[in-house]
């Protein structure tokens, strides 16, 4: 289930507030909001954005690459 456009536009990420990136579900992937510039990504459970801190996974460069590419830049 997408994350409504209206949610995705006011969340911020938890640690430096600042811009989150949605990356749709493709394939093999769950959707995700990733902050690029930490390199952190927060998964989307049934819609619902889970924005702890202690629930962010980090990423490695090729992980990051692959995300950029999927949010569209």
């Amino acid at each position: 289930m997408p994350l409504d456009a209206f949610l995705r536009e006011r969340l911020v990420c938890p640690q430096d507030h600042g811009e989150l990136l949605y990356i749709e579900a493709t394939g093999g992937s769950d959707e995700v909001l990733y902050n690029p510039r930490l390199r952190q990504v927060y998964r989307i459970d049934e819609g619902i954005p889970v924005l702890l801190i202690p629930e962010a996974r980090s990423v490695d460069d090729a992980e990051h690459d692959t995300l950029i590419a999927r949010a569209g830049g």
